[in-house]
């Protein structure tokens, strides 16, 4: 178990100050190392619980050779062994031994269709600092959660909501239906949560 979070902003910079509040919430999901990456637009955090190389070599946000792709990872990819040997014989350069380090790679090769070819239980974020675009997965199960919340022109996102609840500006009030809904079907459907303004990514 780990715990991602980050915020998508215009004036992202301005929100380290959240993001180390998102991640002090989710501690317990991590306790062996804490990182946070800042860009124009993007910070991601990430809290580590080391499973898969235990070394430095494993810190998230992890990237690639230039460092303009960037991914933090909550979970497990099984085939990453497969996987690294494919991108090694494609010409890239892992770092580690870590699953992580394949997902920016794998990201350089196929785009967003980069999820299709993992396998495992995971919930991940990965930042293109040239196209400027953020993704937000999870596995097909929908093992590892993943949540997000509009704030101000941009968006949050934690791998628990109570990492959400001190942002300003999201409506945490609560969504009846979700309520009426599980305590009919014992689930809340779909992407809406018990709080109308966080949504949950889809696996």
């Amino acid at each position: 178990m780990c715990a991602i979070a980050g915020v998508f902003h215009p004036e992202a910079g301005r929100y380290e100050r959240t993001l180390a509040d998102m991640l002090a919430r989710i501690r317990h999901r991590g306790r062996d190392d804490s990182g946070i990456w800042r860009t124009d637009g993007c910070l991601l955090g990430h809290n580590r619980l080391s499973i898969i190389d235990l070394s430095d070599a494993g810190h998230q946000p992890m990237g690639n050779e230039d460092g303009s792709i960037q991914v933090v990872l909550n979970g497990e990819i099984y085939n990453y062994r497969e996987l690294r040997a494919e991108l090694i014989a494609r010409g890239h350069t892992l770092r580690s031994s870590s699953d992580t380090e394949v997902i920016p790679h794998l990201y350089e090769d196929l785009g967003a269709g980069f999820v299709t070819r993992l396998r495992g239980m995971f919930a991940l974020a990965l930042w293109d600092s040239r196209r400027r675009v953020l993704i937000l997965a999870r596995d097909r199960a929908g093992k590892k959660p993943l949540f997000y919340a509009p704030s101000a022109g941009g968006i949050v996102f934690a791998s628990e909501m109570k990492a959400l609840f001190g942002v300003p500006d999201i409506d945490i009030s609560v969504n009846e239906q979700a309520v009426h809904d599980y305590l009919t079907y014992g689930v809340v459907p779909g992407e809406t949560t018990v709080y109308n303004g966080i949504r949950r990514v889809p696996p």
